[in-house]
């Protein structure tokens, strides 16, 4: 941002017009107050985008987001390959060896019908034997007592395990991801971890992260909980909401205002309930199989040694860390729940018959199998490559929101309009698949922030840095000379930015004239590959290339009020997201068997057609319907081992 102390005697501002344009405001708080916005709006919305900037100094600037993937896809001149290609590596020995026990705890206990206790939730037994075989510390480093795995290598992991049984496979992502683990690891001193590390990596404290308030929810900044410090104690205060894991007993990592600043706790619950902590069930219809509850703190003494005290930021800071890992294992865990989905279509659809043929000879049919290949490679590739990110050391936040958004959306599309349309209406008995777990495959699109609040933090992260050069002095400029709303054919509108518009027009025409000279979008690194990925590539890269003049031309319209459009802003931030799988789905489908090459095609022909607004082609029918055909006959091999439901469940009246 330009410095503004030259403006300080500028006649027509007032000392608080300085303020609200000074180089202490975060960019999000000056462009809100620049468009009218009140004080308040603007602190807290400043609150929010000054905690993502102290997130953003953790990371050394060539892993920060405007070198990230997606942002140097869009603004940059070039591309390399590499940037969005996961890694392909198998887990150490030893992690191996956990893996194959912990899965071989919840197949034994599926088979044996004891996975879970008589309050129909996962029998504690279970999660003891899951800490035996090193499940809850696959994440935690090897010192402390786990496997220190890389995120990649956690990540399969949850997608296998959630093939297996995806309750548990989301608390492996509840404990090691934004549970209390990753604040402990990335933010707390050696004392800390020491001290808590040991008992999570074990199982014997499962942990869970106590961010959301009944008042507080996407809005942050609107925390009550408060701990005032007492001595050598914190006194918490207040009350949390849907918590995954709030038991008596575990550790739990609980945000909460200290001294008017957002701070994170690590608190051990008291092994039971008592005047000053007590837990708050509900009715809960996903993650019935958890203890999902409130958490009601009055004055509960928390050693103040258990304050988390990040080098850089506060609370808001500690929490957006691990919701990128969060995001990810999400996208995991759709992987592995649409394989089970695919696994008990295959059946019904073959012994189902209407009109004297089984339904899997119908190319409705053949096209949800297809299509739904489609979601679980697209999703296999997001998980693959962000996880490669993390372990690369990006921030990867635009990324992870991608992963996410996708992965979720794909679940709830899976479940309604392929799973529960093929098997028609027994989805809605008592024991099967979709009846039961319904309201776990449409939470998802809520969890980790609900998917276009995530859309619009994704565009605003995306257009920060072209805002912050171009745009912002030109808001600056305008407010200084009490100008509205600019009109490019007003001379004196015309001579007060003749300084930041010859800058704007300056990049404007350098990248049209790049643009000209050399067409499509260098991308260096590129892989051998086919020419349909080699399509896809090309049309993914010139839509991102692109997307930079079409933002521009979106700011350049909007100006100051186009944090108001959330509509648009929504709908080309999705745009960009899908432009962005096409390109990471073709490169992790490159080199892979037949059949996830077909999926890919077919998930990229279908982003290609919504993207140019056209409607499916026939080639695509054809090629989707085929795919379907192969995968009825055992052609999609990682569901292999999955065994169905009972095809005709007896009927369970409850």
């Amino acid at each position: 941002m330009p410095s503004s102390t030259t403006h300080t005697n500028d006649p027509q501002m007032t000392p608080s017009e300085v303020s609200l344009v000074s180089e202490e405001a975060s960019f999000a708080e000056t462009a809100l107050k620049l468009s009218g916005k009140s004080d308040e709006e603007a602190r807290r919305t400043g609150a929010v985008d000054k905690a993502d900037e102290q997130v953003e100094s953790l990371f050394a600037p060539r892993y920060q987001t405007i070198n990230s993937p997606i942002h140097r896809a869009v603004w940059d001149q070039q591309l390399s390959a590499e940037l969005f290609a996961g890694q392909d590596s198998s887990p150490e020995d030893h992690l191996q060896v956990v893996m194959e026990q912990s899965l071989e705890v919840v197949r034994r206990h599926r088979k044996e019908e004891t996975l879970l206790d008589d309050k129909n939730k996962i029998h504690p037994s279970v999660l003891r034997e899951l800490g035996e075989a090193g499940y809850w510390g696959v994440l935690v480093d090897r010192h402390h007592g786990g496997s220190g795995a890389p995120f990649v290598h956690f990540a399969q992991f949850v997608t296998q395990m959630s093939m297996c049984d995806p309750t548990i496979a989301g608390l492996a992502s509840v404990h090691g991801c934004i549970g209390a683990v990753d604040p402990l690891r990335s933010f707390g001193n050696s004392e800390q971890q020491q001290r808590f590390l040991p008992s999570l990596a074990s199982g014997e404290r499962l942990s869970g992260f106590a961010l959301t308030e009944p008042c507080a929810g996407s809005d942050l900044t609107a925390l009550r909980t408060t701990a005032k410090l007492d001595g050598d104690h914190y006194i918490l205060d207040g009350e949390k909401l849907f918590i995954t894991n709030a038991v008596p007993g575990n550790t739990v990592a609980v945000v909460c205002q200290i001294e008017d600043k957002p701070s994170v706790l690590i608190v051990d619950l008291p092994d039971e309930e008592n005047h000053h902590f007590q837990v708050k069930p509900y009715g809960l219809y996903p993650l019935h199989h958890l203890y999902n509850q409130g958490l009601i703190f009055r004055g509960l003494r928390v050693p103040a040694s258990n304050l988390i005290e990040p080098s850089q930021g506060d609370g808001l800071t500690v929490a957006y860390h691990g919701l990128n890992r969060g995001r990810i294992a999400l996208c995991a865990v759709a992987a592995g729940t649409m394989r089970v989905m695919m696994a008990n279509m295959i059946p019904w659809a073959k012994f189902r018959r209407t009109y004297g043929a089984p339904i899997a000879q119908y190319e409705l049919v053949r096209r949800r199998l297809g299509h739904l290949a489609g979601l679980i490679v697209g999703s296999d590739a997001l998980v693959n490559w962000c996880s490669s990110l993390l372990d690369n050391g990006y921030r990867g936040e635009m990324e992870c929101i991608v992963a996410k958004i996708f992965g979720s959306e794909a679940q709830k599309e899976a479940a309604i309009d392929l799973f529960m349309k093929t098997h028609g209406g027994r989805s809605f008995l008592h024991g099967h698949l979709f009846g039961d777990y319904l309201f776990d495959f449409l939470a998802p699109c809520i969890y980790e922030g609900e998917g276009e609040m995530l859309g619009m933090a994704f565009f605003k992260s995306l257009i920060k840095q072209h805002a912050k050069k171009y745009f912002e002095p030109v808001g600056k400029t305008l407010h200084r000379s009490g100008i509205k709303q600019m009109s490019l054919l007003n001379p004196r509108h015309m001579w007060q930015l003749k300084g930041p518009l010859g800058q704007y027009a300056k990049w404007y025409m350098s990248n049209k004239l790049n643009q000209k000279l050399t067409g499509r979008k260098r991308i260096q690194q590129q892989p051998a590959m086919s020419p349909v990925f080699k399509q896809h590539v090309d049309f993914a890269t010139d839509f991102l290339e692109q997307s930079k003049f079409d933002l521009s031309a979106i700011m350049e319209k909007h100006q100051l009020k186009l944090a108001d459009r959330q509509c648009l802003i929504s709908e080309i931030s999705q745009r960009i997201q899908q432009a962005t799988i096409i390109l990471s789905t073709s490169l992790y489908a490159t080199h892979r068997d037949e059949i996830i090459q077909s999926a890919a095609d077919v998930l990229c022909q279908q982003l290609t057609q919504q993207l140019k607004g056209q409607r499916p082609s026939h080639q695509y029918y054809r090629k989707v319907c085929e795919l379907g055909a192969e995968i009825a006959d055992g052609g999609f091999q990682s569901i292999a081992h999955l065994d169905p439901q009972e095809m005709l469940m007896p009927y369970n009246n409850r």
